[in-house]
Parts: C-alpha cells; sequence; structure tokens
C-alpha cells in the first residue's frame, strides 16, 4: 500500500504530506509513507494501526489472569472497567517535537493519581544487544557482524557461557553507505519483532538467531548452555566422582579443570594422577589456552580429547589408572583406562560415572537467543512529556517516573540522559516500527503520579482521564491485549532507592 510521491510530482488525486518523521513523505489519498504507518486517509495524515492498550484480565475466582485460553470468558473487547494501561504502540509520535505527547492519561492505581506519558519514540540512536548461549566459537572480537554482506554489529565480550553480540547503533544506521544503514535498520526491526534473521560472522560461524529461540550455529541448533567453566564443573560433581574414578579432565575453552590438582580433588584427599594437560596452567588444577576455540569439545577445536594431554608421569601414574574426560555441557564425553604402558585405552564408562555425565547435562539450561533493544531517549523526545526536559531525566533516575516500552520493564542505564534497555520477548508482538531515515519507532510510556508530573512542568492541560483517552483512541480504534504477567503492572509505584 506504501505510495509515497517524492516532492514535485504532480496528481489529480490530494496529496499530504506526513511530517511524522524528518522523511515527509508526500502520500497520495488512499496510500501510506514508506514506513506503512502514516497514511492518507481522505485527505488527512492517519496512523494506520491501533492503538494498543493493556488490561488486567480477571477470571471468574476474582484472579488476574495474564493470558487466558481461546475459549475463556473474555472476548478481546475493550472494557473500561478493567485496569488498563496505554502504551505506546500505536500511538504516534512527538516529531517534530514542539508539541506535547499524543497520550498523556490520568488513572487511578491504590488511591493514586497517576499519569502516563505515551508516545512512539523514533530512535536514531538505538542497538542491539544479543546473548547466544552457547560455548561454540562465533568469531573473534571484534569481527564484524554480517547481513546480506553488510556489516550491521561485531562480536563483543564473551560472558558466562554465552557468545555475544553488538548490533546496530548510530554508526552504522548513517555512519556507512545507505545500503548499510537500510540492511541494519531491516535486520534490527525484525530482531525486535521476533523474527528470525540469518547472519555470519568474519572469520567465525554462520548463525541464524530468534529471540526466545536456540541459535543455530552452522546449520546445528544448540541445545545446552554450559553447566560451568571447567574448573566449576569440577567443584560441582567433584563428590559424585570421587570413589568411582581416579582423574576428570573437564575440556572448556576459558578454563580446562583437572580434577586430581584442583583444590576439590586435594579436599577430598585423592592422590595425584601424573596427567598433565597442554596449555598455561593458572592456578592448581585450572589450564588457559589447552587449544583454540572452535565447535568442538567445551568451545574448542578439540574431536580428539586425548590431544591435550601433554604427558603422563610414570613415576605418579599407575596401569587401570580411571580417566574420564568430558565437555562442560556433558555432550561429548569418554572414558578409560590406563595400560600396562600408560596409555590411554577406550573403555565402557560404569554406571555411576554415566549418571553423572547425564546429570551434567541435567544441569545445563536450555540454550536460548536473547535480544535486547537499546536506545537513548534523550534529546527531543523528552519534549513531549515537559516543558524542561532535564527535570524528567532526573525524575527517571531517581525513579519518580517509571519508563516501560509498550508496557515492558525498561533497564534506564545509569549517567545522564534516559538510556533503557528492554527484553523484547516481554513486549507486545510487533511492538517496533521504522522510518527509512533510517531507525527504528519504539513505543515508550513515562508513568508517575499527578504531583511529580506537574513539578515536572508537564502539560498538564493534556491530561485526559483513560476513559476519555480510550474513547476517542486513534483513527483505527483501539486494540486491547491481555497484561503479560510475568511484566510489573506499570503503574505500580515504584520503591525509592535507599540513598534518596
Amino acid at each position: 500500500m506504501s505510495d509515497a510521491t517524492p516532492d514535485g510530482a504532480g496528481t489529480a488525486a490530494p496529496i499530504i504530506t506526513c511530517d511524522a518523521c524528518p522523511v515527509l513523505c508526500r502520500i497520495r489519498d488512499g496510500k501510506t509513507g514508506a514506513c506503512n504507518r502514516y497514511g492518507n486517509v481522505g485527505g488527512a495524515l492517519t496512523r494506520m494501526d491501533p492503538l494498543v492498550v493493556t488490561q488486567q484480565v480477571v477470571d471468574g475466582h476474582g484472579d488476574l489472569v495474564p493470558f487466558l485460553p481461546p475459549d475463556s470468558e473474555w472476548d478481546g473487547t475493550l472494557s473500561f472497567e478493567r485496569p488498563s494501561f496505554v502504551t505506546g504502540i500505536g500511538a504516534t509520535t512527538t516529531y517534530p517535537d514542539y508539541k506535547p505527547a499524543p497520550f498523556i492519561v490520568s488513572s487511578e492505581h491504590r488511591g493514586v493519581d497517576m499519569v502516563t506519558v505515551v508516545s512512539e519514540g523514533i530512535f536514531s540512536y538505538c542497538g542491539i544487544k544479543v546473548k547466544i548461549d552457547t560455548d561454540r566459537y562465533i568469531g573473534p572480537e571484534p569481527a564484524a557482524v554480517r547481513v546480506d554482506g553488510e556489516q550491521i554489529g561485531h562480536v563483543t565480550t564473551a560472558e558466562y557461557g554465552s557468545q555475544m553480540l553488538a548490533l546496530g547503533g548510530v554508526r552504522h544506521l548513517t555512519g556507512g553507505s545507505k545500503k548499510e544503514g537500510n540492511v541494519t535498520c531491516a535486520a534490527m526491526l525484525a530482531l525486535c519483532n521476533g523474527e528470525a534473521v540469518d547472519m555470519t560472522i568474519d572469520d567465525g560461524a554462520a548463525l541464524t538467531v530468534q529471540a526466545g529461540q536456540p541459535p543455530v550455529i552452522d546449520s546445528v541448533r544448540e541445545e545446552r548452555m554450559r553447566v560451568g567453566c571447567g574448573s566449576a564443573t569440577i567443584g560441582i560433581f567433584a563428590l559424585q566422582w570421587h570413589g568411582h574414578v581416579d582423574e576428570v579432565i573437564v575440556v572448556d575453552d576459558h578454563i580446562t579443570g583437572v580434577l586430581t590438582e584442583h583444590q576439590s580433588g586435594k579436599f577430598l584427599d585423592m592422590p595425584a594422577a601424573g596427567i598433565r594437560v597442554v596449555g598455561r596452567r593458572s592456578t592448581p588444577g585450572r589450564y588457559f589456552q589447552v587449544a583454540e576455540p572452535g565447535s568442538g569439545w567445551g568451545g574448542t577445536d578439540i574431536t580428539e580429547p586425548l590431544s591435550i594431554i601433554e604427558r603422563i608421569d610414570p613415576k605418579t601414574a599407575w596401569p587401570g589408572l580411571r580417566l574420564l574426560m568430558v565437555s562442560t555441557t556433558g555432550e561429548d564425553h569418554a572414558y578409560y583406562l590406563l595400560d600396562d604402558d600408560l596409555k590411554p585405552v577406550p573403555a565402557e564408562m560404569p554406571e555411576e560415572l554415566r549418571v553423572s555425565v547425564d546429570r551434567i547435562g541435567e544441569n545445563c539450561e536450555p540454550a536460548l537467543c536473547t535480544v535486547l533493544f537499546m536506545g537513548g531517549a534523550g534529546g527531543s523526545l523528552r519534549a513531549g512529556v515537559t516543558v524542561n526536559p532535564v527535570r524528567l531525566t532526573r525524575s527517571v533516575r531517581e525513579l519518580r517516573t517509571r519508563v516501560t516500552c509498550g508496557g515492558a520493564p525498561a533497564y534506564v542505564w545509569p549517567g545522564g540522559g534516559i538510556t533503557v534497555m528492554v527484553d523484547v520477548t516481554r513486549t507486545p508482538a510487533n511492538s517496533f516500527g521504522y522510518v527509512p531515515t533510517p531507525a527504528l519507532v519504539a513505543p515508550i510510556e513515562f508513568t508517575m503520579p499527578r504531583e511529580e508530573y506537574v513539578a515536572l512542568g508537564g502539560y498538564t492541560e493534556h491530561i485526559r482521564p483513560l476513559d476519555e483517552a480510550l474513547s476517542s483512541g486513534s483513527p483505527h480504534g483501539v486494540r486491547p491485549i491481555p497484561w503479560a504477567g510475568q511484566n510489573p503492572w506499570p503503574l505500580q509505584k515504584q520503591p525509592m532507592p535507599d540513598n534518596l
């Protein structure tokens, strides 16, 4: 339906200029602009999607039900009697930022008169942090992450059991070529709206990333997040191995553990086994750099575990020594007995050890991709809330004003400005849009007691009661959705920090 007309193009149909973003699309009657969010309806600029309102639904027993089955009593219609929260989804924007937010709504919560200021923010300064639960090597830091050949971000510092990506940001949205900006914006939009995105990493893996779903790495779907590093795995399971095996080596890309050298083995009075692994010894039983990163055992490039054994000391080891080698997820494991020449010979694993290996897998959490939208809600966006924007910043920092995105809780980073981060799986479906500047559009809501809004220098003359705001809604109506029960109710007053 998109049919934006460049300046100067003539047509008999009435044309209007959309001022909802800096692109200034000229739109024919019955068509939409480049973003498909605004259209020309009978000569009037119109937001094409309904305003989304989340409502607390009560079952027949008086209990709040975040998600009701299809045959439930609630038929999906709007009810002014249910506790309701107006989100920024479909609310329209404050751009060009000289005007108050499109919805400034008052409602009562537990006897407190609350005000929620609602709009759709245009975020040129925004990015995505992606957490990928895997030990497998995906690429070096800070290798480029690419979609359709264009760099959209980079590999960043790995965290415990997870690889991390930093995607988007103004550098890729506007600092490169037009194609780079458009590809970056499209990939970010898809990820934020819960879609799968294929990407590649320079000198690394091919990935498929989707929020809330297991990662796919080089066409292999990941199942497990590691239980811990090699040292931590020994600490967890040492007592279960004691008496059933003489040595355990837990292969890990970061910290490979050796049981009898480890403090856990010393505590259990296990005799030294005399098996020395390659790599740099850090502290007793903990070895760095035993192998290169890869998709093998424990996130290394090892496919043959015995290759990391540097030597076996004949003065310490003995024939019949029982050796277990295992990865940090338990997916890879092998059991050996030393022969008369002190060579490891594969053997059938005793049941007691198999139980412990299975337990490693049991203690591994499912591998998932986590997508966090991150944006700077400073600058002119705040002018839609108050004539004195710095007061809003201070109110947010002091927890007097709560920030949400589509009703989902947002983490506000310390320091200057209002830099927010939100888990996209906690926002309603299709919460995010875009404008072809390029930039993402995200819902944002500021909620506070009425007296706080007055103190901020807010647009008090624009406050409308909830029922009035919902009655007027938007030209394309109001879409009520059940409140996501894992989210705190946005109107709940936040506790004050101890240092205030």
